[in-house]
């Protein structure tokens, strides 16, 4: 048995004789993502939302400052002073689409709702016993057990002018959240899969053998793919500022729609996490098992290897927050490194220390509110780099960096609930790749960062707007531009899964778009109407260009979706 798994086994036994109130966390994907985001920067100087920076967010404390903020818009006065101790909050313009999403907000996570909830009772329960309240098909909840179990769809058809064959993604399954005794809380998804996507889709499974966002998976209808996704965990506290986790689901950090630390875009693994917030500080230990570099034949063991990583932020003011992040994937395959798991040093001193040469990564984030209308963020990734060969200008390999930076503002032109995003992205070649095949900056074949791996520019424009209460309209594009090798399999550094030793003639002459250089446009809009808690109906339009530079060869993609999902996040394909 495995270190990681003997330590984490460990926290779960030991820790709930020690825990007070324990959360579980928001499902990826949520529609209550984007609301806590623009809470977030209406509010501007909130110590527990400028923490965001983690996801998932932990139900407990997202609800107890979208409740307080409920709460102290009623007028609060201090009754000794007579002075409002909540203007800040009580300046807020919130618009009925707001305050609709609110409502929906504290409905959805109504165990540690601490006010009235009349309004979260059914009129009319089905059969008298399920849905008594509006979002949760079953609902238990007194001193002893929290419980919700819901159910979860995905039916939607599409059509690809061109290809003969019918696009569908069938999903069916059940979620699960709840608390036993306010201390030990868990949580848990399974679903079944049938999908045949677009055939950019199909050629990425081909080449990876993974699903993308997934992993494992069988054929289905000759083109087609089958797989089962289940994900759970449990939570508890094992002091007053220490949360504690563990389970197999997926982590996201950063505050852009990619992330070049570590992104939920591939597929889930095992973890334990170990996350501290206590004063203007917030520390985040993870430990992950992951899978090496593979291809599958038949039911066969796959190998194992390890990473752990660590982010600690602070708010330096009220509305300014930075990070530190630093990670190491270990090169030993099937063997978990004890020295990892020290939860303070710094990997770079462990790894030198071992004399090894696992794959340690490190950076900075940041996150600044301004006037309560517009957030900028960005992510500066550091792999491998020499100063000198820097300054020389002459495109030395190992100088492996990754940046971004994005712009987030909300209420747009004076417009209610039109929200804009524009984000950057560029990553040199062989970032995240390693001297070997095992200690790379992936999982299940997939990157554990930004989707395209290395060697590429990207711009991306979002746009999300809520005219009503149950109508969301949300636009996004991606342009991109990157180095693939070459045609007689020089390597570029675009491709994390292979050794950057592997097919590399040159030392220099290495910039971002190396190789044979491609461009990408990749556009969709997506029309969605709520027909009632957490069940959407949607209407979706994609159109991808991809095109090498100076040779022939296009690749044209429209797709036109429609379908329902109840309880689950859209599909998307954004790459």
């Amino acid at each position: 048995m495995q270190i990681i798994k003997r330590f984490s086994i460990l926290l779960i036994f030991v820790g709930p004789f020690y825990a007070a109130a324990q959360s579980t966390f928001l499902n990826q994907g949520a529609k209550e993502y984007h609301f806590v985001d623009r809470l977030e920067i209406k509010q501007q100087t909130n110590t527990d939302l400028n923490f965001s920076t983690l996801r998932p967010f932990n139900r407990k404390a997202i609800v107890r400052q979208a409740e307080f903020l409920d709460s102290a818009r009623m007028g609060y006065t201090d009754s000794l002073t007579g002075i409002d101790k909540y203007k800040e909050w009580t300046d807020l313009d919130l618009s009925p689409v707001d305050e609709y999403n609110l409502r929906s907000f504290l409905m959805n996570n109504s165990e540690w709702v601490s006010g009235q909830r009349m309004d979260f009772v059914s009129k009319k329960p089905i059969w008298g016993s399920l849905y008594k309240t509006k979002p949760n098909m079953i609902e238990v909840n007194n001193k002893d057990l929290f419980l919700v179990v819901n159910p979860v769809l995905q039916i939607h058809q599409a059509l690809e002018p061109g290809y003969d064959q019918t696009i569908f993604l069938n999903s069916r399954g059940i979620t699960t959240r709840g608390m036993i005794g306010r201390k030990v809380g868990f949580s848990a998804l399974i679903t079944d899969n049938q999908e045949r996507g677009p055939q950019f889709f199909q050629r990425q499974i081909g080449k990876y053998d993974a699903v993308p966002g997934v992993g494992f998976y069988k054929p289905f209808k000759n083109t087609g793919v089958d797989y089962f996704d289940a994900r759970g965990y449990i939570t508890f506290n094992a002091a007053r500022f220490i949360d504690i986790q563990f389970g197999y689901d997926k982590n996201f950090i950063g505050n852009g729609y990619r992330s070049l630390f570590l992104s939920d875009w591939g597929n889930s693994y095992l973890f334990a996490k170990i996350n501290t917030r206590v004063w203007k500080f917030n520390y985040q230990n993870l430990f992950m098992e992951l899978m090496p570099s593979f291809r599958k034949a038949g039911d066969t063991l796959l190998d194992r290897k390890y990473a752990a990583m660590h982010h600690l932020s602070m708010n330096v003011t009220k509305w300014l927050n930075i990070g530190l992040f630093e990670g190491v994937i270990f090169g030993r395959k099937n063997r978990f490194d004890f020295q990892y798991l020290n939860p303070l040093i710094f990997y770079r001193h462990i790894e030198g220390s071992l004399g090894s040469r696992d794959n340690a990564v490190a950076g900075i984030d940041f996150k600044a509110n301004l006037a309560h209308r517009v957030q900028v963020y960005g992510q500066l990734l550091l792999d491998e780099f020499i100063l000198s060969e820097i300054r020389s200008g002459r495109g030395f390999w190992a100088n492996k960096w990754g940046l971004q930076a994005g712009v987030k503002y909300i209420d747009a032109f004076g417009v209610r609930n039109l929200d804009l995003q524009f984000e950057a992205n560029r990553v040199r070649p062989f970032t995240y790749s390693h001297g070997d095949s095992i200690s790379n900056y992936t999982h299940y074949n997939q990157p554990l960062a930004h989707p395209l791996g290395a060697n590429f520019q990207e711009v991306i424009g979002i746009l999300r707007f809520q005219p009503a209460p149950r109508w969301y309209i949300n636009g996004r594009a991606i342009y991109y531009t990157q180095g693939l090798d070459s045609l007689n399999g020089a390597n570029q550094g675009s491709n994390p899964l292979r050794a950057n030793k592997d097919g590399r003639s040159k030392d220099y002459g290495f910039s971002l778009g190396s190789g044979r250089q491609i461009r990408c446009l990749n556009a969709s809009l997506q029309v969605s109407y709520e027909l009632r808690e957490n069940l959407f109906f949607d209407v979706s339009l994609l159109y991808r260009n991809y095109a090498f530079k100076a040779e022939p060869g296009q690749s044209n993609t429209t797709l036109v979706t429609a379908g329902v999902r109840l309880n689950m996040f859209k599909r998307d394909y954004d790459f």
